[in-house]
C-alpha cells in the first residue's frame, strides 16, 4: 500500500517539492537577511534553484533525465519567478513583513509548478 503511494507522480512530487521549497526559501530568507531586496533575493534563489530543482523533480518525481529539457524547464522558472515577484508586490500593499508574504505564496507557486512541469517540461 505504501509502496503504490510512493508511485504516484503527485504525491512524489509534494514530497521533492517539499525539499526544493525547503531549498529555495532558505537561500531566499538567506538573501533578505543579507540585506538583499526581495526581487534580486527571488531572482537569485530562483537561478540556484533551477538547477537543484531540474534533477530532483525530473529524476525523482518525472523519472526523466534528460538534459534537454533544461530550456523547457527555464522558460517555466521564468514564468514562476514573474507570477512570485508580482504575488510579493501585491502582498507588500497588505503585509510588511516579507518572509511571511513569501511563506503565504509557497503551496500556489507550487502547484503552479507542478502543472506546468507536467504539461510542458516532462
Amino acid at each position: 500500500m505504501i509502496t503504490k503511494i510512493f508511485h504516484n507522480k503527485f504525491v512524489k512530487f509534494l514530497f521533492v517539492g517539499g525539499l526544493n521549497t525547503l531549498f529555495g526559501y532558505s537561500l531566499f530568507a538567506l538573501f533578505i537577511f543579507a540585506g538583499v531586496h526581495y526581487t534580486f533575493a527571488s531572482l537569485f534563489s530562483t537561478i540556484l534553484g533551477i538547477l537543484f530543482n531540474f534533477k530532483t523533480t525530473g529524476t525523482l518525481v518525472f523519472n526523466n533525465k534528460k538534459n534537454s529539457l533544461f530550456v523547457k524547464f527555464i522558460i517555466v522558472y521564468g514564468v514562476i519567478y514573474l507570477v512570485n515577484v508580482s504575488l510579493l508586490k501585491l502582498l507588500s500593499l497588505y503585509i510588511a513583513n516579507v518572509y511571511i508574504s513569501g511563506a503565504i505564496i509557497l503551496l500556489p507557486l507550487a502547484i503552479l509548478s507542478y502543472v506546468l512541469n507536467k504539461k510542458f517540461v516532462f
